[in-house]
């Protein structure tokens, strides 16, 4: 079973068409990269797939679930599956480390529960915590605030909050837009490896094409709303991408 089925999605903005007609699947632990001009639709498709938007036609079955049918499951427990990284990264500057991290499984705990554990956190999640930050390279920064906390810094809390929530998919919005040109690679290194370890389904839009191909075996080309392209695309099909 296909974890995501997009199935002639169409997002309308008032008068304004963002997407038409896109239809695609992915299946587990799959890399995908989403490209295109600026305007494309790659922020809203973004959104939809994490649940943040809802479709104006078509359908998006997502972990076995369209929630537009009704199937016995909430958006929260859905979206608790699924991984955020947006483009601010989504962390509280004046919690710790360990407190951003904690907020990554709230969606599956009661209030009570949660303010709980960002007080007085267990000794098990603790452990989780520390082996995750100890794999991202950053053990010692677990009681850093993180306001305190370089850009690179930031982003690999982010991506320890997603191992912590146990989300199966990873949705990435331009996760390069404020990182300096020549990190773009390592930032990319360390989230596709990051996915695979822990077999997550990874889904990144960019705008950088050549990093694009290089780390994403799978390519999803948007134009004026619409798929160009679904795959590996050649030179031509990228120059048309691009085109005015």
């Amino acid at each position: 079973m296909s974890l995501i089925t997009v199935s002639d999605a169409s997002r309308r903005y008032g008068a304004t068409s963002a997407l038409s007609g896109v239809s695609f699947s992915l299946e587990p632990g799959e890399k995908v990269a989403i490209i295109g001009p600026s305007g494309s639709g790659k922020t809203t498709l973004m959104r939809l797939l994490g649940l943040q938007e809802k479709v104006s036609g078509g359908t998006i079955e997502t972990l076995g679930c369209d929630l537009s049918q009704g199937c016995g499951k909430t958006i929260r427990e859905i979206r608790s599956r699924i991984g955020m990284l947006p483009q601010d990264l989504g962390l509280v500057p004046n919690l710790r480390v360990i407190q951003n991290i904690i907020l990554g499984r709230s969606g599956t705990r009661s209030t009570l529960r949660t303010v709980r554990d960002l007080l007085f956190p267990s000794k098990g999640d603790r452990e989780d915590i520390f082996a995750s930050l100890e794999r991202l390279d950053i053990a010692e920064k677990m009681y850093d605030r993180a306001d305190s906390l370089s850009g690179g810094q930031r982003q690999r809390v982010a991506l320890a909050r997603t191992l912590f929530q146990g989300a199966e998919i990873l949705l990435a919005d331009e996760p390069l837009s404020a990182v300096d040109p020549a990190r773009g690679r390592d930032v990319l290194k360390l989230l596709t490896e990051l996915c695979a370890d822990a077999g997550l389904t990874l889904i990144v839009s960019l705008h950088q094409v050549e990093l694009a191909r290089e780390f994403f075996p799978r390519i999803i080309g948007l134009k004026e709303g619409k798929v160009a392209f679904d795959g590996s695309p050649t030179d031509e099909e990228i120059a048309d991408l691009y085109s005015s």
